[in-house]
């Protein structure tokens, strides 16, 4: 896994230590091994796993500013938080999951890795902005749903001048027209796409980068799980 790592981040010019290599390797195993009863991704071929989880998970690293507060909504399995923390030590990281199992997952990485300015949080998205409204620097999230309910996830939880990050590949532009309206109602604006051409699996990844420009309403997050059921138009 190391070596595949390595030629991967010198290939797509990703910053690394030998250090941050070993312990996405580490994390890597302990995926694998807590998969066998947690079913925490249906990825754990090394080269797959490298491609598909760890370089997908870090590709915008250099978009995020140094010592960012950072919320990764959905985390699951800790994608993208993990990885982005192996490699950026400097951020404060807050992984979000409504499943507890994941997240009881999750406290155990942390500790292992001895992580610091990191917590887990067990809690819907919508009941989370509740308490920490507009109070991160960059929410990121993956594979969690389409644009327009995932901005309605999201925005709430950043500050204005921050970012959202919104991890997505080939429909890229066809969920930013349908998620254009939800993105000005809660404050944000459409900063850049970063796409990125994956030539070992023939794919794109498209991360879209949102700026927050200004406040979220407050009705916003919608609860009841309206952000997915009834979307923002």
């Amino acid at each position: 896994m190391i070596e595949i790592l390595k030629q991967l981040f010198d290939k797509y010019e990703i910053p690394y230590t030998e250090e941050a290599l070993i312990k996405l390797n580490k994390y890597y195993n302990i995926v694998v091994e807590q998969n066998k009863t947690l079913n925490l991704t249906r990825i754990v071929d090394k080269k797959d796993f490298a491609i598909k989880n760890i370089l997908d998970s870090i590709l915008p690293i250099k978009i995020i500013p140094q010592n960012a507060s950072v919320v990764d909504v959905g985390t699951g399995a800790g994608f993208p938080g993990i990885p982005l923390k192996i490699l950026r030590p400097d951020i404060k990281l807050t992984l979000l999951d409504s499943l507890q199992k994941r997240i009881n997952f999750l406290k155990k990485v942390v500790e292992i890795f001895e992580f610091k300015d990191t917590i887990c949080v067990h809690s819907r998205a919508e009941d989370f902005a509740k308490q920490y409204r507009e109070s991160y620097d960059v929410c990121v999230s993956r594979a969690v749903a389409r644009l327009n309910t995932l901005c309605e996830y999201c925005l709430p939880l950043v500050k204005c001048g921050g970012i959202m990050i919104a991890y997505k590949s080939l429909k890229a532009e066809e969920e930013i027209k349908e998620a254009n309206t939800a993105i000005k109602v809660l404050g944000g604006k459409i900063e850049k796409l970063q796409n990125v051409i994956l030539k070992e699996e023939n794919s794109i990844r498209t991360n879209i980068i949102i700026s927050k420009v200004s406040n979220t309403p407050m009705k916003y997050p919608r609860p009841k799980n309206l952000p997915k059921t009834k979307p923002i138009i």
